[in-house]
């Protein structure tokens, strides 16, 4: 679905690509043009900052993971990468324009500063093209997980992440100095392919700090019950499936 952000969702403002709305690649929203300068926030591995970069923009890649890093810079050795963190990230000079993906969910410890970092980064009138898990996200997986720690008498798990509803998004867009263009809001169930255990593999993957602090000896039986729990919502013949929903949005800094 579309979400109408104060009206002015229902069309595309010309600093961008006209591209089919829902399910269109984050790249082609973004419509990077040669000799632009993009920040790519939260890059992981570098896939979409290499894809940025042969459009022939002039690219940086930022992750807080060391890791990630460290194989970005080993898979596109003519690509910049640094590791850096959405709270605290700062530039030398204005970019052209913001892309994140699946990664803005993560700064879950002051989103509204991440806003407003990402505005100083970026020049007036910079593009600012990102797409998070939205409200709802993971629901039955989330709720598999609490209810599994509940049985165990543990404490309610204290959840990494941070999933807006399309208004609370739009509105501390809004607040932090940028006019929405394109929001949406929608369904996309995920095949698990890189979780063969199903729901306990994306605990292990995703939710590795629910994990940590436990006592050893309940982990995998714990794992086991959130398996249980979540296999009527997520399980199918053709494998598992992630409760995805996402929230993808255009905006320009003001």
């Amino acid at each position: 679905m579309r979400w109408n952000a104060r009206g002015v969702t229902s069309a595309y403002d010309s600093s961008f690509g006209y591209v089919s709305a829902q399910g269109a690649p984050l790249v082609e929203l973004l419509d990077p043009r040669p000799g632009e300068r993009v920040l790519d926030l939260g890059c992981g591995t570098g896939v979409l900052t290499a894809e940025v970069a042969a459009r022939g923009a002039r690219v940086l890649g930022i992750d807080g993971s060391p890791g990630m890093i460290e194989k970005a810079l080993a898979q596109y050795p003519g690509l910049d990468f640094i590791i850096g963190d959405g709270h605290d990230f700062s530039v030398a000079q204005p970019y052209d324009a913001v892309l994140s993906n699946a990664a803005l969910h993560w700064m879950s410890r002051d989103p509204d500063l991440v806003i407003g970092n990402v505005r100083d980064a970026l020049q007036p009138g910079g593009r600012f093209v990102a797409e998070l898990g939205g409200s709802g996200n993971c629901a039955a997986l989330i709720a598999a997980v609490s209810t599994a720690w509940r049985e165990y008498g543990l404490r309610e798990p204290e959840l990494p992440w941070f999933f807006p509803s399309p208004a609370e998004y739009a509105s501390r867009l809004e607040k932090g100095g940028f006019a929405v263009r394109l929001l949406e809001y929608f369904d996309r169930p995920t095949s698990l392919d890189e979780c063969p255990d199903g729901a306990a593999d994306w605990v292990r993957l995703f939710g590795a700090p629910l994990l940590e602090g436990l006592p050893g000896d309940i982990v995998e039986p714990l794992l086991r019950r959130v398996n249980e729990l979540a296999a009527p919502a997520l399980r199918r013949e053709t494998g598992w499936m992630a409760d995805y929903v996402r929230l993808r949005f255009a905006a320009v800094r003001r």
